[in-house]
């Protein structure tokens, strides 16, 4: 979905593994006899056991990790998700290898046909060679055509209808905040390239070397298609200044994060009035929206200044963006000087050394495309039955858990208890992959044909987006394909979610023992359970409506916990100068603490977590939970893509994913002998409780 209203909070980087005995007492499933060298799921030489862990735990636990494990080339970071994310891109390959084999023989429109050819097409890299940047030029010929300003809106009503771009603003269908099972039309600001607004108002050096590496890209991919070194130099100059002009209105990351700032129904009519150039009355039939008398706008601001620049700018500088536009939404697709001026630029902002092989990009665009067709491949080779039965009783447990914590606070009173109980009790969990699998009915595929098939699925995707409009909002979607290493919360939904392809070692494996499963998944469960809580998640009630249901005392109290937590992140810095921003980053910490609490409160209960002296090479349970958290989290990154991610990235890096939360719960302290005077110890009336 393309605009914002469909409102996933994602918890990247963060699900769990989980193997462990149920709180109710279950057993694990049976397995056959351990092998004579058992594998290690706590391995001490992955460790620097020369520093503290009161001192920096994530080093000491991960030190060596990351000192034997150098970021690959083609990657711009490396850890414990992205080695898993490897394996899981190797397990698609074999199947995408095997099935592209002979999906040229399969049934037209079979799911192995679509898949396997998609994935042929990708591959077909002479074909794509040889055909330059020919498939875009009936676009690049249809924009030299306009002569007018109405002109430049039906070829932003255009693209947008056949997915080939998006430009000036954004435009999705998808739940209405306060009617949660009502789907309406919703706008957002865009209409810019570059990450983030700041890359284009700030002026530091680091900023400054980025915009000029965007200028050099405009300037290369106008010059493919034919342009004078000259002429493309003025439109990369046109280009920027619209873009920058937009990234002044745009809202901050931060103000978005309020989904009430976000909020604003009008009428059709009346919001008509507020952009007299474009007048949605007229624009949205053609967008493939009629009969809509209401409509969600994120950023009403926004759009006063978007209408005034369509009135101001003059027709041949629309062209340009318009073309711009087409150009980088094709490159990557395109022939190899295309996508190595895009990877180029891309390289200024994240550091990435090379490209990753050709196989592992197709894999992903197949994965991209047609998820659930090539998904149902997947959990049938690599997902069992029981594998999902087993998260489903944890994800009980860890519901009871939390139950338990919010009886237990000392801060909210009983009337707003009651409510936030109620919403627990009304999760939805899904785990693994869809009960209900997506058919891309429309979407037809053709072995020769790259950039069509893209075309066919973007074109697909748009129209089932505004199908949806005048039918009740279909809660049984997901928003990642199951092969996905990650998970999230869906406040409008207010469901939890955890594909099949995070449901591995480090998160979860059935040979591990409860306390490196409790850390890993169990956290995880927790930390996606939290953000139900958080200071987004908590505005929204059990059945998905944005809705006040707090005390104000207890909201207050809340926000005095909530701004200790931004106020220790806010002193965490990367690359030595670049703090971390605790108010963008505010959702994922939160849930980070409360993931951490209540994975370890639900071990506590199982057997391993009831017992202190049995060891497991060389470390106690509690001492494996906490190292298992940890290791969860190790990794590196590349300073460029460090730097972008302050900038753009919900979550915290990953050292203070570790280290932060640990330092409020009193059993780390224990576990490690964490004395005043370590670096991290932090006194415990300073130690922060949320949920």
């Amino acid at each position: 979905m393309e605009f914002k209203y469909s409102n996933l909070v994602l918890a990247g980087v963060l699900c769990i593994s989980v193997s462990a005995f149920a709180v109710d007492g279950g057993k694990k499933p049976h397995h056959p006899a351990p092998p004579t060298h058992p594998r290690k799921f706590i391995d001490s030489a992955n460790m620097d056991l020369s520093i503290k862990p009161g001192d920096d735990f994530y080093d000491y636990a991960d030190g060596n990790w990351i000192k034997n494990n150098p970021i690959p080339a083609k990657e711009t970071r490396w850890g414990s998700f992205n080695t898993l994310i490897q394996d899981n891109t190797t397990k698609l390959l074999n199947l995408l290898k095997e099935v592209s084999t002979t999906s040229a023989h399969q049934p037209k429109g079979s799911l192995k046909q679509r898949v396997g050819d998609l994935y042929a097409s990708g591959m077909d890299s002479l074909t794509i060679e040889k055909l330059g940047y020919t498939p875009i030029q009936p676009d690049l010929k249809r924009i030299d055509r306009i002569t007018s300003t109405q002109g430049v809106i039906n070829e932003m009503v255009y693209q947008r209808v056949h997915a080939l771009g998006s430009p000036l603003f954004r435009f999705g269908v998808g739940g209405d905040d306060k009617h949660p099972n009502v789907n309406i039309v919703g706008l957002d600001q865009g209409g810019t390239s570059l990450p983030d607004r700041d890359y284009y108002l700030k002026n530091d050096p680091r900023t400054l070397k980025i915009q000029e590496a965007y200028k050099n890209y405009l300037i290369s991919l106008f010059t493919l298609t034919g342009t004078s070194a000259e002429e493309a130099e003025k439109n990369a100059a046109i280009v920027f200044d619209i873009e920058k002009a937009l990234a002044k209105a745009q809202l901050s990351r931060v103000a978005m994060r309020d989904p009430n700032v976000t909020y604003n129904k009008f009428s059709v009519v009346a919001f008509s009035k507020t952009t007299p150039h474009l007048n949605w009355v007229q624009l949205l039939p053609e967008m493939k929206a009629p009969g809509q008398d209401t409509i969600l706008v994120g950023e009403p601001a926004f759009f006063k200044t978007a209408d005034s620049l369509v009135a101001a700018t003059p027709v041949s500088d629309w062209k340009v963006y318009l073309k711009w536009n087409i150009l980088k939404g094709s490159a990557g697709s395109l022939s190899s000087p295309f996508v190595d001026a895009s990877f180029k630029f891309s390289q200024a902002l994240s550091g990435q050394k090379v490209q990753a092989p050709r196989t592992e990009r197709m894999s992903g665009m197949v994965d991209g495309s047609l998820g659930e067709l090539l998904g149902q491949l997947y959990v049938e080779k690599y997902f069992t039955p029981a594998a999902k039965q087993y998260m489903v009783n944890l994800v009980n447990n860890l519901k009871t858990t939390l139950g338990d914590r919010i009886q237990r606070l000392d801060w909210m009173s009983d009337e707003t208890k009651a409510h936030a109980l109620k919403k627990l009790a009304a999760f939805t969990v899904k785990i693994g992959y869809p009960d209900k699998w997506q058919t891309y009915d429309a979407v037809i595929i053709n072995r020769g044909d790259y950039i069509g098939n893209l075309r066919s699925v973007g074109e697909w995707r748009y129209n089932y987006m505004v199908s949806q409009l005048g039918k009740p909002v279909d809660k049984t979607r997901w928003g990642m394909t199951p092969p996905t290493v990650n998970a999230y919360y869906n406040p409008s939904n207010n469901e939890i979610v955890f594909p099949a392809g995070i449901l591995q070692f480090p998160f979860f494996d059935f040979d591990a023992d409860d306390a490196v499963n409790y850390g890993g998944i169990g956290a995880v469960i927790g930390h996606e359970m939290t953000h139900g809580f958080d200071d987004q998640g908590r505005q929204y009630d059990g059945d998905g409506t944005l809705r006040d249901w707090w005390t104000k005392t207890d909201a207050d109290r809340f926000k005095v916990r909530a701004d200790q937590v931004v106020a220790q992140y806010n002193a965490f810095t990367v690359l030595d100068t670049i703090h971390v921003n605790g108010k963008l980053t505010l959702g994922e910490n939160l849930a980070d603490l409360g993931g951490v609490n209540i994975a370890y409160e639900a071990f506590k209960k199982t057997k391993e977590g009831q017992s202190k002296d049995i060891k497991i090479d060389g470390f106690t349970p509690d001492q494996r939970f906490f190292l298992s958290w940890a290791q969860v989290w190790r990794g590196s990154q590349r300073p460029e893509a460090a730097a972008q991610r302050i900038l753009v990235d919900p979550h915290s890096p990953e050292k203070y994913r570790c280290n932060a939360p640990i330092s409020n719960v009193d059993a780390w302290y224990a576990a490690f002998d964490v004395q005043p005077g370590d670096k991290n110890y932090k006194a415990p009336a300073d130690r922060i409780k949320v949920w």
